[in-house]
């Protein structure tokens, strides 16, 4: 194990809401970031600024930030495809980290964001120029890194280039995705530490799915093989619009859960977590996939508290 401690980012707010049908309310986006931070989140992505038309979810991103409570401790990130979305981001006035997207095969980047995978590496890096020129800062998600709903298995040389091209940028961090959750513990250990050892001093950060139950095994090797930072979504919710079969994140109440009890500190408070897992399952009208907060209170402090 690398490390004693690993730092979350909550995407609930926007990876966890986008592909939900049933519109969910600018004042419950922001009750749920409330929510997240009370529980102890500092790096939460709030929206995405795409296209309303594609992702109708995400229409209000404006009206969302402008809500955003005022918090010197606290890193807001803002998902942005192109230099459209980035100058939306930056005028809102209170996005802190503008995070791109470069997607590792040609066929799933023209579904996500209508042009190639090199095309994407492209866009990214002025995203990143965009925000160091805002005096913000810049970060790069690697999507379908682990494979793609469309082309299948993605060479992991293919994932090496695209974050060797994209380190030259200098991101503040570049992020391994699997997005639609085929990823397995043995391909994660490689592939961090491959491009951990690659882009370094550039940390690494995972996003997992868990579309087929791999989800948190995936998060063990990622922080075993030196990831700094993980994202995840409370309650387990997610999807990518344009991803078929992409399922929900890994969920933060459970990936917090695993750490905790491993000696692994969050800095996130499990009870915290759970309450909001409930909330949120009435504002969505179902229960989540999530599975701690479906299970009896685990040590018994946490059922007295």
């Amino acid at each position: 194990m690398y490390t004693n401690s690993i730092e979350m980012v909550e995407v609930s707010p926007r990876d966890g809401l986008q592909n939900e049908k049933a519109m969910v309310s600018t004042a419950d986006k922001l009750a749920l970031i409330d929510r997240a931070l009370a529980a102890g989140a500092r790096r939460i992505e709030v929206a995405s600024f795409v296209n309303p038309k594609a992702v109708p979810q995400m229409a209000d991103a404006e009206a969302v930030c402008a809500g955003l409570p005022v918090r010197g401790d606290v890193t807001y990130i803002g998902l942005v495809m192109n230099a459209r979305g980035a100058d939306r981001a930056l005028a809102t006035g209170r996005i802190d980290q503008l995070g791109a997207v470069s997607v590792a095969t040609d066929t799933f980047a023209m579904a996500n964001q209508g042009q190639t995978s090199d095309g994407s590496i492209e866009a990214a890096k002025g995203i990143i120029n965009a925000a160091r020129n805002a005096g913000k800062f810049g970060q790069v998600t690697i999507a379908a890194a682990f494979g793609c709903p469309f082309e299948g298995e993605v060479a992991e040389a293919r994932v090496l280039a695209m974050a060797e091209a994209l380190a030259a940028a200098t991101p503040v961090e570049i992020a391994l995705a699997d997005t639609i959750g085929v990823a397995n513990p043995a391909h994660v250990t490689r592939l961090v530490t491959a491009v951990r050892e690659l882009v370094a001093p550039i940390p690494v950060r995972v996003h997992f799915h868990n579309t087929r139950g791999t989800g948190l095994a995936n998060v063990w090797a990622a922080v075993e093989a030196g990831a700094r930072t993980v994202d995840a979504s409370i309650g387990g919710l997610g999807g990518c619009p344009f991803a078929p079969g992409a399922a929900g994140n890994v969920s933060t109440e459970d990936v917090v859960y695993m750490l905790e009890r491993a000696g692994v500190r969050t800095g996130l408070d499990l009870s915290a977590l759970i309450a909001t897992n409930h909330w949120l399952a009435e504002v969505m009208g179902r229960t989540l996939p999530g599975m701690v907060a479906r299970a009896p209170a685990f040590p018994k402090q946490l059922q007295e508290g």
